[in-house]
């Protein structure tokens, strides 16, 4: 789907937490500065001051996967040759019980459809429209 300025969201970038001890490496530094992002139309649409969501995915058994963190991009993407592009942001992992769980999200019928949901394979970033975006923040009394 087309991702558009008009019902951007939120920017959402996943985290494979069985490739990568997500887990540990958050519990020692739970601010995130910047993120991989494939290049293409939807990185060139990533600007400061739009908000973040950080997924963690992986075996569903092992963790509660799901949202982990929220922030806002400082910058936009910014290419490095032929590989992936960086986004710099200022996001803070949440602590382990303040986390969204993916059941939550699917059991939300706002939340259902997301594109994470729907296309958990997908390249970052992902995004989630305002609607699901302002349903998510319902499940987030802390965000700002």
């Amino acid at each position: 789907m087309t991702v558009t300025l008009g019902d951007l969201g939120a920017w959402l970038l996943k985290g494979n937490a069985d490739t990568t001890d997500l887990a540990d490496r958050f519990a020692h530094d739970p601010r995130v500065r910047a993120w991989c992002v494939r290049p293409g139309y939807r990185a060139r649409l990533m600007a400061a001051g739009q908000p973040v969501v950080l997924w963690a995915s992986g075996s569903r058994g092992r963790l509660p996967y799901g949202v982990w963190g929220v922030g806002r991009l400082t910058g936009p993407s910014v290419p490095h040759g032929d590989g992936p592009w960086t986004v710099p942001l200022d996001l803070t992992v949440l602590a382990p019980d303040h986390r969204v769980r993916r059941e939550t999200l699917r059991a939300d019928a706002r939340l259902a459809t997301a594109e994470v949901l729907r296309q958990p394979q997908a390249a970052n970033p992902s995004y989630l429209t305002v609607a699901q975006f302002a349903a998510l923040r319902d499940h987030l009394p802390l965000l700002p």
